[in-house]
C-alpha cells in the first residue's frame, strides 16, 4: 500500500488491481487542489475492498482517475495495473475497451448514469453490441436474464421504458444489471445504496453479495456508511483529505481501530442498544481546504490526540499489526 507497505494479509490471491503512488490534482481558480496523494491499495479476485471517507475524502475522485474519467482541469500520476496492464494516463481506445467490459462502475446517482433518451433496453443492448459483438435478439436475451437476477419485476415491459420512468431504486437495479452484463473482473459501486429506502438498500447489498459469491468478480464499495461496509467488505480503507489513514480487514478495523479518524466515525454509528435520547458523539472541526493542506497530519486540527509532532510532520502509512496498517504517529499507543 502507500509507502510501500503490504497490501493485505493474503498474498496468495490474484491481485486485479494494483494502485501505487497515485495523485490526482485540479487545476482551479485558486491554485492547485489536491485531492489524492500517494495512494495505494489492492483489489483482488472475489473480494471486496469498502472505501470509506466524508464527502472530498478522494473516494470518487481516485477511481474516475483509474479510469480515465477525471474532469478536464483535472490530471493524474502515479500508477494502477489492472490484471498487468497499465490503466493511468492510458490511450482512450484502450480504455474504452475495457470500461464497461472487463471493468464496470455503477454512478452514485443512477439517474445520471443513463441516457434519458434512450429506453432502457435500447441501452443495454448497445453495451453487449460494443463489448461482446452479439446480434439483436441474442443481446435482448442475455438483457432479460440479467434484468430477471437483479429481479426486475416484469422485465419485459420494463425494456421498453425510459429512466424517468422508474423509480430510485429500480433505477439503480437497471444500473447493477448493465454492470453485470459482460462479466465485469472488477467492479465499482460508488455509493450505490445513497437515497435508497432501506429495504431496497438491503436487496442491493444481497445483490452486489451474490455476484462476487457467483462470479468470483472484485468489488470496489466506495461509501460514507460504515454499515454498509461491514455488511459486504472483506477489507477496508479509510480515507481523508485524499489519504489513506488506516486499512486492514473489516473485522480488525471495527474491533481494534488504531486511527483516531476511525474510531471517531465508529462512535458516531448508533448501535442496536444506543439510546435515541442521547446524542451520539460526533468529530468536532471540518475537513482541510485540500488547495491548503497543513504541513502534518491533515487531521491534527480535530484530533484529541494530537501532540507537537502531529503539526510537523505527516505520518507515514505503516503495518502495525498484520495487514493492519495506519498514519498516526501515537497509533498503538495505550
Amino acid at each position: 500500500m502507500v509507502q510501500r507497505q503490504p497490501v493485505g494479509p493474503d498474498q496468495t490471491m490474484s491481485r486485479l488491481l494494483a494502485v501505487t503512488g497515485l495523485n490526482v490534482r485540479f487545476r482551479t481558480e485558486g491554485g492547485a487542489l489536491d485531492a489524492v496523494s500517494d495512494l495505494g491499495f489492492a483489489v483482488h479476485a472475489g473480494e471486496c475492498l469498502g472505501i470509506v471517507g466524508e464527502s472530498g475524502s478522494g473516494k470518487s475522485q481516485t477511481f474516475l482517475a483509474i479510469l480515465g474519467l477525471l474532469a478536464a482541469n483535472g490530471s493524474a500520476t502515479g500508477s494502477a495495473r489492472f490484471d498487468g496492464q497499465e490503466l493511468l494516463n492510458a490511450p482512450p481506445a484502450s480504455m474504452n475497451e475495457l470500461r464497461g467490459n472487463r471493468i464496470a462502475m455503477i454512478f452514485q446517482d443512477a439517474l445520471s448514469g443513463l441516457t434519458p433518451t434512450m429506453r432502457i433496453g435500447e441501452q443495454m443492448v448497445e453495451v453487449l453490441a460494443v463489448h461482446r459483438g452479439l446480434g439483436a435478439a441474442e443481446a435482448r436475451r442475455r438483457v432479460l436474464e440479467v434484468l430477471q437476477i437483479v429481479r426486475i419485476p416484469d422485465a419485459q415491459r420494463r425494456l421498453r421504458a425510459y429512466p424517468f420512468e422508474l423509480s430510485g431504486g429500480m433505477r439503480q437495479r437497471v444500473m447493477i444489471a448493465l454492470a453485470m452484463l459482460c462479466n465485469p473482473d472488477l467492479l465499482i459501486a460508488d455509493e450505490p445504496t445513497t437515497a435508497l429506502d432501506v429495504t431496497v438498500q438491503a436487496q442491493v447489498l444481497k445483490l452486489l453479495a451474490g455476484l462476487k459469491r457467483h462470479t468470483g468478480s472484485g468489488i470496489v464499495l466506495i461509501t460514507h456508511d460504515l454499515a454498509v461496509v461491514a455488511g459486504l467488505s472483506d477489507r477496508v480503507m479509510i480515507m481523508y483529505a485524499g489519504r489513506a489513514v488506516e486499512s486492514g480487514p473489516v473485522r480488525e478495523i471495527f474491533s481494534t481501530p488504531l486511527h483516531p479518524y476511525t474510531i471517531g466515525l465508529l462512535r458516531s454509528v448508533p448501535g442496536l442498544e444506543h439510546d435515541p435520547a442521547v446524542e451520539l458523539p460526533t468529530i468536532a472541526g471540518q475537513p482541510p481546504d485540500l488547495a491548503r493542506l497543513p504541513p502534518g497530519c491533515p487531521f491534527a486540527a480535530r484530533c484529541g490526540r494530537v501532540i507537537d509532532r502531529c503539526l510537523t510532520d505527516l505520518p507515514p502509512l505503516r503495518e502495525l499489526r498484520p495487514g493492519h496498517l495506519a498514519a498516526c504517529h501515537r497509533a498503538g499507543e495505550p
